[in-house]
């Protein structure tokens, strides 16, 4: 993962018709490749979410690094928007893909050319 996709909702989600909705975005989410965990949850009518452990000698990354989330559900497991890294100062398409206690996110810069994706598992 580079520098970009730190938080990949990172590359990677909020003003959504309704929070509601999003409840199951909500909670603390471990990255895949184990180099982070971040806690989704409201910031003020948006989604934010922050990392709140980064694997120490990560490059990049830190604790507190936030994503704020602007996605609205387009199916009952899929949601899509934008989302801007606030430390970077760079905002992402983003989709995210729920099943289960599995989520999976995919941030594009440049019109889509560039896009990384990240799977996470729920720790609630």
């Amino acid at each position: 993962m580079t520098s970009r996709t730190g938080l990949l909702f990172a590359l990677p989600m909020a003003a959504l018709p309704c929070l509601a909705e999003a409840s199951e975005l909500m909670g603390v989410w471990a990255r895949g490749d184990g180099k982070a965990q971040v806690r989704v949850d409201r910031c003020g009518e948006d989604l934010c979410a922050t990392n709140i452990w980064v694997k120490p000698g990560t490059r990049h990354e830190r604790v507190g690094d936030k994503l704020i989330m602007d996605v609205e559900p387009v199916s009952q497991s899929r949601y899509e928007g934008k989302a801007r890294d606030v430390r970077r100062g760079m905002t992402y398409s983003m989709e995210i893909s729920l099943e289960g206690a599995a989520m999976r996110t995919r941030g594009c810069v440049l019109g889509k050319l560039i896009c990384r994706s990240a799977d996470w598992t729920s720790m609630n």
